[in-house]
């Protein structure tokens, strides 16, 4: 197929540094390499990818079959296209409308639970040298 495209020269470098094809019958060596290298594009051409699909945690578009080109999640079936690159799925996620959101953490305890935690949450506060946030738990502790 390479010979007949335009561009061979720089599919032929690209594969040359960053392409890989990778055989092997042990699927927990498969995951071991994926989720180590985080690719930005997986194409899981295996006969049962469903079984495997939860144990892949870094990838930023996974294309699932025989079925399922990376042009159709480029072009056509709607995941967003701006992907982490460079193994940066190990840390990133795909930008989605999540990113332009904005969202607050909501946090509530009761006065037992507080309690309960208070002597945890101080000596916390005190490892990080931030005395007025031990004392105002220990306040609100010592206040029945």
């Amino acid at each position: 197929e390479l010979k007949n495209l335009n561009r061979k020269g720089i599919i032929q470098e690209s594969l040359k540094k960053k392409g890989k094809l990778i055989v092997a019958e042990d699927e927990g060596i498969i995951l071991e390499f994926v989720n180590g290298f985080a690719p930005e594009h997986l194409e899981l051409q295996i006969e049962s990818p469903w079984q495997i699909l939860g144990e892949i945690k870094n990838a930023g578009a996974i294309f699932v079959g025989a079925y399922s080109p990376e042009p159709l999640g480029d072009y056509w079936a709607g995941p967003n296209h701006i992907l982490p690159t460079s193994g940066g799925a190990r840390s990133f996620s795909p930008l989605s409308v999540s990113d332009f959101t904005k969202r607050s953490s909501i946090i509530f305890y009761d006065k037992e639970r507080l309690e309960q935690a208070s002597e945890k949450i101080a000596s916390l506060a005190r490892l990080e040298g931030l005395e007025a946030h031990a004392r105002s738990v220990e306040i609100r502790h010592s206040n029945e």
